[in-house]
């Protein structure tokens, strides 16, 4: 499932073939469909669940040493920010990298990604929620901090610059400090 996801991450799902997966698993043809009887799209599902309950515990790497909120955030995205230039602008977020390609062809694979950034979503809520803000406050940073975070993977990616990570973080430390000046 690891090689799935690598490629998936890197590729997309509709980059990566059957093949491409087995190989870089150094795994037998046939125990892809063993493991995964409904192929593919099986193994898609399971890399996007899998890797979206992952990518939950990122945020908590930067948060949990941080002194405050603001800090917290700010060194997610300086994190974010140096892996893009470490990889080469190839490793950003694969469930969005997937949601991109099939929200509107794969509703096995929408609903995947829909049930993981909803998780995110309550995850952050909780989290932001134990720095002193309202439910409807953490929520709104969570969803900004997600929506801004892919948004400038998309256009690091494309533009082969970090500048829209840099841009997009400032961008949610402002509506932090906005929203617990308001807590």
């Amino acid at each position: 499932m690891a090689a799935g996801a690598e490629l998936f991450r890197r590729n997309g799902y509709t980059g990566t073939g059957v093949k491409q997966i087995v190989e870089a698993a150094n795994a037998p043809f046939g125990s892809l469909y063993h493991f995964f009887p409904g192929g593919k799209e099986q193994l898609g599902e399971e890399v996007i669940r899998t890797s979206g309950m992952m990518y939950i515990q990122v945020l908590e790497i930067f948060l949990e040493p941080a002194p405050d909120l603001v800090s917290g955030i700010e060194a997610a995205f300086a994190g974010a920010a140096a892996t893009l230039r470490e990889t080469d602008y190839a490793d950003a977020c694969p469930i969005a990298t997937v949601a991109l390609e099939v929200a509107s062809t794969n509703e096995q694979l929408r609903i995947a990604t829909a049930d993981v950034f909803e998780a995110w979503l309550k995850a952050g809520t909780e989290r932001f929620g134990q720095f002193g803000l309202s439910e409807d406050a953490a929520r709104t940073l969570t969803m900004t901090l997600v929506t801004s975070l892919e948004g400038a993977f998309v256009l690091s990616r494309s533009l082969r610059s970090t500048e829209p990570i840099a841009i997009a973080g400032s961008a949610v430390v402002d509506v932090a400090r906005r929203l617990l000046a308001e807590a």
